[in-house]
């Protein structure tokens, strides 16, 4: 085990049409190919990571709070990972090789151990699916480039509200972090 699959922010609050920041049929779309991955790295044994977005109701400190509605409360629905993605999550995660991580900012590394959960099993290689591309994936992908992590994102498997901005950040996960796009 030497790569890890890393699922950022599939979430109801993200992706259901009700959610309370929503990319809607985009990331609606993408279901299908997240499942496919998680599937492929759980029958390879390898490490399957679930960097789901958490804030507090009302937390008036947290950067966010100014720029988007309220999202991923703790203990809402809104938090739960969405659709079958969910389904398959309550199936494997008691295996050892997936973890559940709560994540306070748009890098699944910022504010976490997950470098260190990686490094203590020999990981070198991060895949990225989820949303949302130029914000959270970008942010993750950033990270893992600085911390000298190979990086693979699925282009099939992440998504924005902005497709501008997600033609951008999938130019600039191949030509300024040297990712490798599938």
């Amino acid at each position: 085990m030497n790569k890890a699959l890393i699922v950022i922010d599939y979430t109801n609050d993200f992706i259901a049409d009700n959610g309370a920041l929503t990319v809607g049929e985009p990331g609606q779309k993408i279901e299908s190919a997240i499942l496919e991955k998680v599937n492929q790295f759980h029958q390879e044994q390898e490490f399957i990571v679930y960097a789901v977005d958490i804030h507090e109701e009302n937390d008036p400190m947290h950067p966010e709070t100014n720029l988007y509605p309220p999202h991923n409360i703790r203990q809402t629905k809104g938090r739960e990972l969405y659709g079958k993605v969910k389904d398959q999550y309550d199936m494997i995660k008691q295996k050892s090789h997936v973890v559940w991580l709560d994540k306070t900012r748009y890098s699944a590394f910022v504010g976490t151990n997950l470098d260190l959960i990686l490094r203590e099993r020999g990981i070198n290689e991060v895949h990225l699916v989820g949303d949302v591309t130029d914000i959270c994936v970008l942010h993750t992908a950033v990270y893992a480039y600085s911390l000298g992590y190979k990086i693979t994102i699925y282009k099939e498997a992440v998504a924005s509200f902005d497709q501008v901005g997600h033609e951008w950040a999938l130019r600039h996960f191949e030509n300024a972090l040297g990712a490798t796009i599938k």
